[in-house]
């Protein structure tokens, strides 16, 4: 007769300890090629192996192995527990939306729809290519008036733009901008933003376009800023750091949750962001739109 092999104790305990280490811990991990900005991106899904040791510990029937595993279940609850408590509240002055159209957008007229449904004041869009302009404008133009454009990059406001000029990052081409927009409480400086594209072990652009912004927020000194766009960078990335001590980040004032957008169909992190200075946040909300690889994103700010 075949005895059944246990679970060796050792091996759930030296696990637990591992995966509660990368939760706490993984913005110690070098960023050598960017693999420390992936572990980054990826540290939220590290509690899916808490149920696979949970079972290994029931396996080995030990009570030392069971208290092992409680070590990845508090480190995920200090770590990222707290996104899910209710926060913001209050009435908005100002709604703001965020929207990747995607560049092989088969309908980017649906898309944007879905998002002015949302009704906010203020829309930045990225990957709007020549053939989906016209498109957008026919649906957008009569509610936003007010429109400036940077390449792919556009901003659709309600409220009339003024000293407008491109944002130079360090691409190639430019696609971020700069406007100041007159909503009836005060002055907004806006910034609509698409940084460079990062892949596993291939960040060095989008690096140096996140400090290239970074430097630009740090030197612009208007009362009340709102940068809106695809950063390209989850919200647990280390990248990200330098530029929300600068600017507060709706989705963990007023979100609940994580916020997940790209991809689409099942977003598993946020690389798409509304960030602000000078207001206070009231909301932060996720909409699934249709012909796009990522999901919109609106906020509303209190001045």
């Amino acid at each position: 007769m075949r005895v059944p092999v246990r679970w060796p104790v050792q091996a759930v305990i030296a696990a637990s300890v591992v995966v509660g280490l990368a939760i706490i811990g993984h913005r110690l991990i070098p960023d050598v090629r960017g693999i420390g900005s992936l572990i980054d991106t990826a540290s939220p899904w590290f509690g899916l192996a808490i149920p696979i040791l949970v079972v290994g510990a029931l396996l080995t029937r030990s009570r030392v192995a069971a208290v092992a595993v409680l070590v990845p279940v508090l480190a995920w609850a200090v770590a990222f527990g707290g996104v899910w408590f209710p926060r913001g509240g209050g009435t908005p002055d100002l709604r703001v939306a965020n929207q990747n159209v995607d560049a092989d957008n088969p309908d980017p007229g649906s898309t944007v729809r879905e998002v002015a449904a949302s009704h906010p004041d203020i829309i930045g869009l990225e990957e709007v290519t020549s053939a989906s302009a016209p498109k957008i404008a026919s649906v957008l133009s009569d509610a936003y008036p007010y429109h400036v454009a940077e390449s792919t990059v556009q901003l659709w406001s309600r409220y009339r733009i003024s000293d407008f000029t491109g944002v130079d990052l360090g691409l190639s081409w430019t696609r971020a901008l700069r406007a100041k927009v007159a909503t009836p409480n005060g002055t907004v400086t806006v910034y609509a933003v698409h940084l460079a594209s990062a892949r596993a072990g291939q960040t060095a652009t989008r690096d140096s376009t996140m400090n290239a912004l970074v430097d630009r927020i740090r030197t612009d000194h208007s009362q009340r800023i709102v940068v809106i766009g695809d950063l390209n960078t989850a919200s647990t990335d280390r990248v990200l750091t330098p530029l929300t001590g600068l600017l507060h980040d709706t989705q963990a004032a007023a979100g609940s949750g994580f916020g997940f957008t790209w991809p689409a169909g099942f977003p598993l992190t946020r690389p798409d962001h509304i960030l602000f200075r000078g207001l206070t946040a009231t909301q932060s909300n996720v909409v699934k739109t249709s012909g796009t690889d990522h999901r919109a994103i609106t906020a509303g700010l209190r001045f």
